[in-house]
């Protein structure tokens, strides 16, 4: 048999984290690495955070999973947190980003389906280069066709334009239009904040023809701008929202925020999840909320942010060959390089023990835990720096 026991979709690096010591991890052979991935904006605590750890152990010995036939005291509790915390009414909690983003598109659907409702209204708006998931969903959803390959027919309902065009959006709606899918600040797609005038337009847009606007806020969610949720930086509100990742600090937990207007189609037996919304996630997802949800720790990632970003423009200055422009928000930082970023990432992360995320439009993401401390900053650019004066750009 040759094929290995963990399926090979994943090209693995030679990276084997077998402990977490706040912003580091550590290697099976004792290396030590500076983490500036956090699990791809998921560890947004770290990797040692006394409450979470705290909270999931406790839950842990109490009661971990009972399934949806029963009331969810737990739920309820982080439902609420999040409501207060936000612009819904409800949430059905999934186990994964892909699993809220495949919620909200339901969700929107069934809005439009509802009983005085326009049935013929099944299409989304999507956006080139986005990314929303690796179901047949949400693959569907995205227009890259490196993901496309080999899963072929996909999912009708989705039509696609260019991020952060307007007038491209406004030209796509039709007769078929339930709403728009959107990332307010795309992740994979090269950390490519949408303009104020895009999101705003997407806004009167769906007022004005009664659509669901459906953001994708798993990455750019859960304080990792400096908001709670990144469109709070536009002044905007959606009708739905997918989040996941750092909701969870860890833990596989995301989840499906409406209005209740939005909800109106979503009654009994229209979803459903064995594992979404367990006790042990909501122990989880109450812990992050209580660490982040608050003005003073939204404020210091902000600053962390705008101080890493002041350092980041300085510095890329000095590597002219190497690095164009520094863009995204609070702690969801891109550096665009004017080479692939792909060999730069594997440099830092086999020379120089910094880990960080390399993405589409050849970007480098800069994704730290939002508890990071001078200390790290101080090693990041040290780390950062060492790799740019070591790094030889391979001959094309």
């Amino acid at each position: 048999m040759s094929i290995t026991p963990l399926m090979p979709v994943y090209p693995r690096c030679g990276v084997r984290p077998v402990r977490g010591e706040h912003c580091h991890l550590i290697d099976e052979d004792g290396s030590r690495y500076l983490d500036f991935a956090s699990g791809i904006a998921v560890n947004l605590l770290g990797h040692s955070h006394k409450g979470l750890i705290g909270a999931i152990q406790r839950q842990a010995e109490t009661l971990m999973h009972v399934s949806n036939l029963y009331g969810s005291p737990q739920g309820e509790e982080l439902a609420q947190k999040l409501v207060d915390a936000s612009f819904a009414d409800t949430v059905f909690f999934t186990n994964s980003g892909a699993e809220a983003v495949e919620c909200a598109i339901k969700t929107a659907r069934a809005y439009h389906q509802y009983e005085d409702g326009d049935s013929q209204r099944t299409e989304l708006i999507t956006f080139k280069n986005a990314f929303h998931g690796r179901t047949m969903a949400t693959i569907s959803a995205s227009n890259q066709e490196k993901m496309h390959k080999g899963f072929m027919p996909l999912l009708a309902g989705f039509r696609y334009v260019e991020f952060d065009d307007l007038e491209g959006a406004k030209a796509a709606v039709g007769p078929t239009t339930a709403g728009f899918l959107v990332e307010p600040i795309q992740g994979e797609g090269g950390i490519r904040p949408a303009s104020q005038e895009f999101m705003s337009g997407l806004r009167a847009l769906a007022d004005e023809h009664d659509l669901m606007l459906v953001l994708d806020e798993v990455q750019c969610g859960v304080a990792r701008t400096g908001k709670f949720y990144a469109h709070e930086h536009y002044g905007i509100e959606p009708d739905i929202l997918a989040t996941a990742k750092g909701i969870g600090g860890g833990f596989p937990l995301g989840a499906c925020l409406a209005t209740e207007k939005a909800a109106r189609g979503m009654g009994f037996g229209t979803h459903g999840s064995t594992y979404g919304g367990n006790p042990l996630a909501m122990a989880a997802g109450g812990a992050v909320m209580d660490a982040v949800a608050n003005e003073e720790f939204l404020a210091e990632v902000t600053e962390k942010g705008e101080r890493i970003r002041a350092r980041l423009e300085q510095f890329i200055g000095n590597y002219p060959e190497l690095f164009e422009l520094v863009r995204g928000k609070g702690l969801m930082l891109g550096i665009r390089m004017k080479v692939e970023s792909r060999p730069f990432f594997v440099h830092l992360r086999d020379n120089h023990q910094l880990l960080t995320v390399a993405a589409g439009d050849n970007t480098l993401r800069v994704l730290p835990p939002l508890v990071i401390g001078d200390a790290e900053i101080d090693e990041f650019f040290d780390k950062l720096s060492a790799g740019a004066a070591s790094y030889e750009i391979p001959e094309s």
